[in-house]
């Protein structure tokens, strides 16, 4: 777990309008075109660019009871985190509910193909940019903002969970890296506090923007499957 669970344990302790409360920035979602900041970047075009690499490693995928560097977790576990956890956020929030795929337990690839396909309707569908996603916890923000910081940085940082554990190319994108890890710097006190992010990892000085960030969210950088 990285976002699915935290959300709702943050969201308890301070809303997630509170500019300090924003592990992406304050114009996500917004659309603006520069593809060099999370904070810029159209929610729907990041979905589609990080959950295609997402299913890239799904579709490479071999071993699905590969460990994996979150504990008691197989590869398989990764993607029913992510497919499991989504609607009945986005439900919750907005009455949409998504139809029902593929079992991960049978076939994770075809489970993540009509998932991922169907949050990408969504994020494209133009009233979208119009919709918003209430909760008693959150309050009211755009539902384009609502998935991306949530849901699609949920997404990038899971993705090199299973990328390690199945010996692919688990290289993240540095820009994004250090976007969102000075998004979280800022509420590292609440985030230990909700319980939901495992310790802090101390990774070496001139570490990369990426390790730095699986450090802060309880990653060993290091950590390789088993032989």
């Amino acid at each position: 777990m990285v976002w699915g669970r935290f959300f709702s344990a943050m969201a308890t302790i301070v809303g997630w309008g509170h500019p300090e409360c924003n592990p992406l920035g304050t114009n996500l979602g917004r659309g603006a075109a520069d593809t060099g900041s999370v904070a810029t970047m159209n929610a729907a075009r990041w979905h589609r660019e990080v959950s295609g690499r997402f299913g890239e490693v799904v579709a490479g995928t071999t071993d699905w009871d590969a460990p994996t560097p979150v504990p008691e977790w197989q590869a398989r576990d990764v993607v029913g985190h992510l497919v499991s956890w989504f609607p009945p956020f986005l439900a919750a929030g907005t009455g949409i509910e998504l139809p029902p795929g593929p079992s991960v337990a049978e076939d994770p690839v075809a489970a993540w193909r009509h998932h991922r396909g169907h949050v990408q309707a969504l994020l494209d569908e133009p009233s979208t940019k119009r919709a918003v996603y209430a909760s008693p916890m959150l309050g009211e923000i755009p539902l384009a903002t609502a998935v991306a910081r949530f849901y699609v940085a949920d997404i990038f940082m899971h993705t090199w969970d299973l990328a390690r554990a199945t010996g692919q190319d688990d290289l993240l994108d540095q820009t994004t890296c250090a976007d969102l890890l000075s998004g979280m710097a800022p509420m590292e006190e609440m985030i230990r506090a909700s319980g939901q992010f495992g310790t802090r990892v101390a990774v070496p000085a001139g570490a990369s923007a990426q390790d730095r960030l699986l450090g802060f969210i309880g990653r060993d950088p290091s950590w390789r499957p088993p032989t």
